[in-house]
């Protein structure tokens, strides 16, 4: 049997309805999932270039629709290439709350405005502050790469992987200059210290100050392609700074680092 429901110009079925309400629960979804991080603004590039596809068409611009036409047809693998990491959270999500509902735990952790979509961890910010505090004070360079969303894989794969928990001896340790592995960053996901020595894409951007080693480079450079928090301490005069989203905010105290990464972990 199909329900049909006369808006006066166009009949709609009970599966259309049902159609848009799940379009729309994925479209929620999915902005809870990139909110605040660089694959938010990624999704809103996307969307403009779809929507400026479709003007264009409209206003039959063949030569501009052609041109844009030829993208849209790779949209899907560009998809899956930029938001890899996005894919798998959410299947790993989806996996874990049907594995709750199957246990009986609460079904309704099935329902999309249910899902916990963070990591069940507690962030040890305290540790990765003390350890900028010290290095500081001995004016030994670091580079610290604290990790949101994302894994970071394709980074912790250039280093030497650790996996162990963050404690502020071990990062006083591995920054040591004498030690092999103080060139290059360390990188924490899921507050573990997952790997060291690794190497970081340098920012390009025109007009960064002279001053700007390579170190706050490569801080700079990666928060601009991921949502990742760097903690930089200047081996020439233990200034610390962090950068995220593309921005760098140099010499800073311990404890507006401290305020700063509560802020953005939005811890209490």
């Amino acid at each position: 049997m199909t329900f049909l429901v006369d808006i006066g110009f166009l009949p709609v079925r009970f599966l259309d309805l049902l159609d848009i309400t799940l379009v729309a629960l994925m479209l929620y979804v999915l902005y809870k999932l990139v909110r605040g991080t660089i694959a938010f603004n990624i999704s809103i590039g996307i969307a403009s270039i779809f929507f400026i596809w479709w003007l264009v068409r409209a206003l039959e611009m063949r030569l501009v629709a052609g041109i844009l036409g030829q993208f849209i047809e790779v949209g899907v693998i560009a998809v899956l290439i930029v938001f890899q990491q996005e894919i798998r959270r959410v299947l790993l999500i989806i996996g874990r709350n049907t594995i709750r509902a199957q246990a009986g735990s609460n079904w309704r952790s099935l329902l999309p405005w249910n899902w916990d979509l963070k990591e069940n961890f507690t962030l040890n910010l305290d540790e990765v502050v003390k350890a900028a505090r010290q290095l500081s004070a001995t004016q030994t360079g670091a580079l610290m790469v604290i990790s949101r969303s994302s894994d970071l894989k394709n980074f912790t794969n250039t280093g030497v992987e650790i996996r162990s928990l963050v404690k502020s001896e071990i990062l006083i340790t591995i920054f040591q200059k004498t030690g092999p592995l103080h060139d290059g960053a360390v990188i924490i996901a899921a507050n573990m210290l997952v790997a060291a020595s690794c190497i970081l894409p340098v920012s390009q951007a025109p007009g960064l100050p002279r001053q700007y080693g390579t170190r706050h480079r490569a801080a700079l450079g990666l928060t601009e392609q991921t949502d990742a928090v760097c903690v930089v301490v200047s081996e020439e005069n233990g200034g610390i700074s962090y950068a995220v989203n593309g921005k760098i905010h140099s010499n800073i105290s311990s404890d507006e680092l401290m305020e700063s990464l509560n802020k953005i972990f939005k811890k209490k």
